[in-house]
């Protein structure tokens, strides 16, 4: 890569993106002072009020072009995101794969419908369904009974599904998974293809597959009609950045835009727009070469750490190959005490549970930084070495949903509040989802059980987030009132 004279654009990267050379040039004004705006945002571009917290902001419409002009500097920059995914239709979101997820769960069928979706799906899922109103028909991967973790969902589950749904709208999974497990697309593809229906695919986590032959194609060359991927997690974009990307011969290019356009905020930021906008830039310029010392430095932590005594990592065809799951079961180490250390020496990691820790490595980070993370790990690991003992798999990765009522019945339903010991048997009216990885063990709809309870609570005992509950100490639940 060649580094060019310019510190706010050392590869270049304005020149093939639109919205990134637009911030370049406000921001300049703004630096300089030669901007008196009498407009949104309030902040008028003064970091004395507030502080440095409100540097580079920059509003999309009015700040990046002018309100009625702006829509031409975006339609320009989507079109070359959807010219390097191969779609033919491509949004940029500010608010996360969150949003993507809800926008495809508004663009297919129609309330009362049925979608084959996999139990493992991260919450905006199934939020969406609410918003959408389309019924459920679960699919479910296997358990690796030697790691406890999910793998990808079988071809031969959803055509099942399908089979036995056969006006179900489309097919929504999520892949690679959030322990980077990957499932067969092009036999999803065919399979929901051959039922008449799209395939919709949640691959948050997966924006640099498919530009390195090392790595697997992404979701729409393996013949997708819809994906959303997250520009800020496998990318070097601002956080809540995400792309959503279809073909349209199944989900149409109107109905893809009244979707998206329902739940995103009509004042986009113009700094996260820009940073899609260069992180896809950068990809169709370096992706290869960056994707290529990823996969080395990862295939390098690899192997090291399967050198240390009763570590091991999550490995083979069916994993990401630039994903990073440590099994610590082997080692007797908790994953939450290993958790706590790496972030007080300044290396938080993405997710910790007690036999299971991912860091997130990226195209951002270079060989030698992740070998001095891993070496880290390691010393960390070697302090609270204890008994080994099996792996267990955690709530996430195990729940059997029992849908009574259909998402939406049950989210508007009249709610009230009972005792952890009285709500085994009724109908949960509330989301609870450890977190992360998000998935939820309890969703509007669902019949709670005790194993779901006690799952839920052998989180919390554990030091893990319960997230999105009323009361996150699960003394009390929300049900459907009787």
């Amino acid at each position: 890569m060649t580094l060019t004279d310019d510190p706010r654009d050392p590869l270049g990267l304005r020149a093939d993106a639109p919205m990134l050379a637009a911030w370049l040039e406000f921001t300049r004004l703004a630096e300089a002072g030669r901007l008196r705006p009498m407009s949104v945002p309030g902040h008028k571009q003064r970091q004395d009020l507030v502080g440095s917290v409100v540097a580079g902001d920059a509003p999309f419409y009015g700040g990046l072009d002018s309100i009625k002009h702006a829509d031409f500097l975006r339609t320009d920059a989507e079109a070359r995101a959807a010219r390097l995914w191969g779609a033919d239709w491509c949004r940029f979101s500010v608010a996360g794969s969150t949003h993507g997820n809800q926008a495809l769960a508004l663009a297919v069928g129609r309330p009362g419908q049925e979608v084959i979706i996999n139990r493992t799906l991260h919450k905006s899922l199934l939020m969406g369904l609410v918003l959408a109103g389309l019924r459920p028909v679960w699919v479910r991967p296997e358990i690796d009974p030697r790691s406890g973790l999910p793998a990808g969902v079988a071809v031969q589950a959803v055509r099942d599904a399908l089979t036995a749904h056969p006006d179900a709208c489309g097919v929504f999974l999520g892949d690679p998974t959030y322990v980077g497990t990957i499932s067969d697309l092009a036999g999803h593809a065919a399979a929901a293809h051959g039922a008449g229906v799209p395939l919709l695919v949640d691959a948050a986590w997966a924006a640099h597959l498919g530009f390195h032959p090392g790595l697997p194609p992404h979701a729409m060359a393996a013949g997708a009609d819809a994906m959303v991927t997250s520009a800020h997690k496998a990318l070097p974009a601002y956080t809540q950045g995400a792309l959503v990307l279809a073909r349209t011969e199944r989900v149409g290019a109107a109905r893809l835009d009244r979707a998206f356009e329902a739940t995103h905020t009509t004042s986009p930021t113009g700094s996260i727009m820009a940073s899609i906008d260069a992180a896809r830039a950068l990809l169709a310029a370096h992706g290869e070469q960056l994707c290529d010392r990823l996969l080395r430095g990862v295939a390098a932590a690899r192997k090291r750490l399967m050198e240390v005594p009763g570590l091991a990592v999550l490995d083979g065809d069916g994993v990401e190959p630039t994903k990073l799951v440590v099994l610590l079961a082997g080692t007797g180490a908790h994953g939450i005490a290993v958790e706590a250390d790496l972030v007080a020496a300044g290396m938080p990691v993405e997710m910790a549970d007690r036999d299971t820790l991912i860091p997130i490595p990226t195209i951002a980070d270079d060989e030698e930084h992740l070998a001095a993370f891993i070496e880290t790990l390691i010393d960390v690991v070697e302090r609270h070495r204890g008994t080994p003992r099996d792996p267990s798999a955690a709530a996430s990765w195990t729940v059997e949903p029992d849908t009574v009522l259909a998402p939406r019945e049950a989210f508007f339903a009249t709610a009230e509040t009972v005792s952890a010991s009285a709500a085994a048997g009724r109908v949960s009216a509330e989301l609870i989802a450890p977190y992360p990885p998000g998935v939820p063990v309890l969703a509007p709809g669902e019949l709670i059980t005790a194993a779901a309870i006690d799952a839920l609570r052998a989180v919390a005992a554990d030091g893990g987030r319960i997230a999105y509950a009323a009361d996150p100490s699960l003394t009390t639940f929300q049900v459907i009132a009787r």
